[in-house]
């Protein structure tokens, strides 16, 4: 109830955990924290808090307009409803190096597991766009050090993502990732892979946990759980699956009162009360005031 009945070092350590244990685990980016609480229910190993979902969420493009305290709370909100690790976009760390150490700082003061910053330049854009530029490798190491300094828990795990595959091709990428790595990143998230052929290659390269992103509509194949563990990947995002279900539906739902002029149509569509009330915990707030529960929510429809 309220909050995460585990600490922030506990869910870094269960992070940890999983990025050696061999499996492949699934991490849904959550639009916002009662999403996380869903994610969690169903059973997921943790949760995904992404800069594009931020920025779409305050009607924003991805281009680094949203600010770093934005993403803090946002960040924040999230953790403390789960007991699942969540970790979280930092886009280039929202500044000079100084500034991405402080970024990491505050991510870890608000109870997330880890991070991952990119190596774009500022204005960024969404990785699986065209026209990217990245900054060079020199300056990302420096970006990683800065961020690797700015932890205080050795169990807060920092993730470098390399948006070159794109600008430089595959072979740059590796060696920047390996640089990378020598920095102190402890997993890599190479973006925007072309086929299998290329996340394979990555792995085989690069011995440390790996990162692949499933966006929809991008530059790679939707791969499957099984095809990214049998590539040897241990974490995988689904950053704004949850966002694009949620507004697919909300727009069709609007598109359909708008044309018959009530909702009557569409209630099947809908998260029921009692659904919502059971996510939310409701019954449980009754320890702290027994008159906040004392009713029950029925099955019609109107409910």
């Amino acid at each position: 109830m309220l909050f995460t009945s585990k600490t922030a070092n506990q869910k870094r350590k269960a992070f940890r955990h999983m990025l050696g244990d061999g499996g492949l685990h699934q991490f849904p980016g959550a639009f916002n924290p009662l999403c996380a609480q869903a994610i969690e229910r169903k059973g997921f190993d943790g949760v995904y808090v992404s800069g594009a979902v931020i920025a779409a969420d305050l009607c924003l493009p991805d281009i680094g307009i949203a600010n770093q305290e934005e993403f803090i709370r946002r960040g924040q909100q999230t953790a403390r409803v789960t007991d699942l690790p969540a970790f979280m976009d930092i886009d280039t760390g929202f500044g000079e190096p100084m500034s991405a150490a402080r970024t990491v700082r505050l991510v870890e003061e608000a109870g997330l597991a880890g991070c991952h910053i990119e190596d774009q330049v500022m204005p960024k854009r969404c990785g699986h766009l065209d026209g990217k530029e990245v900054v060079d490798t020199a300056t990302m190491v420096q970006r990683i050090r800065a961020a690797a300094d700015g932890r205080l828990d050795p169990d807060f795990v920092l993730i470098a993502r390399c948006d070159a595959r794109a600008v430089e091709g595959l072979d740059q990428a590796i060696d920047r990732m390996k640089a990378y790595v020598d920095a102190g990143a402890d997993m890599l998230f190479p973006e925007a892979m072309k086929d299998e052929r290329e996340f394979e290659r990555v792995r085989r390269e690069l011995g440390v946990p790996m990162l692949a992103n499933m966006t929809e509509f991008g530059k790679s194949r939707l791969l499957t759980k099984q095809e990214l563990t049998d590539l040897g990947f241990n974490v995988v995002i689904y950053p704004v699956t949850t966002l694009r279900l949620a507004m697919g539906e909300a727009l069709r739902g609007l598109d359909h009162i708008k044309e018959v002029g009530d909702q009557n149509g569409i209630l099947d569509r809908m998260q029921h009360r009692r659904d919502l009330y059971d996510l939310l915990r409701y019954e449980e707030y009754s320890r702290f005031d027994q008159d906040l529960f004392n009713f029950e929510v029925g099955d019609t429809p109107t409910e």
